[in-house]
């Protein structure tokens, strides 16, 4: 059994959020000392361990708990945790396409801004929001 800050140095994890987990039902609320020092036996450990590692995936804490719902104790349907991460893996691909296209906007802008340097001078008025581009 080990206490809140032994977790969280094993697992890199701020005490705070072990906190936070419990609070928002992430992870059972843990065993307690007589003078109230929480406790967390290997499983707990190993559910934070899965949670962290969920987190590092990009999955969110919502989709994190829907996975620990779908285990009930047992390793979940591989079907269905597939499904999850190929959601994931769409919803990640729209997020790529869109930081693509926010790119291809800024990009001319850099270019405007540069452009503006050359001519005037790096001190010269910023009017890159101001100008057309052409």
């Amino acid at each position: 059994m080990l206490q809140v800050s032994e977790v969280s140095h094993k697992l890199g994890l701020n005490p705070q959020t072990l906190y936070f987990y419990e609070r928002i039902g992430l992870i059972p609320k843990p065993r307690r000392t007589e003078s109230g020092y929480r406790l967390y036996d290997k499983t707990d450990i190993e559910r934070l361990g899965l949670i962290t590692r969920a987190k590092a995936l990009g999955l969110t804490l919502d989709e994190i708990k829907e996975v620990l719902l779908l285990q009930n104790g047992e390793a979940p349907p591989c079907h269905e945790i597939h499904s999850k991460l190929v959601s994931k893996v769409s919803q990640i691909e729209e997020a790529i396409a869109q930081l693509q296209k926010l790119k291809s906007e800024l990009l001319p802008l850099i270019q405007h801004c540069e452009n503006n340097f050359a001519e005037k001078g790096q001190s010269a008025n910023c009017i890159v929001f101001q100008d057309k581009l052409p």
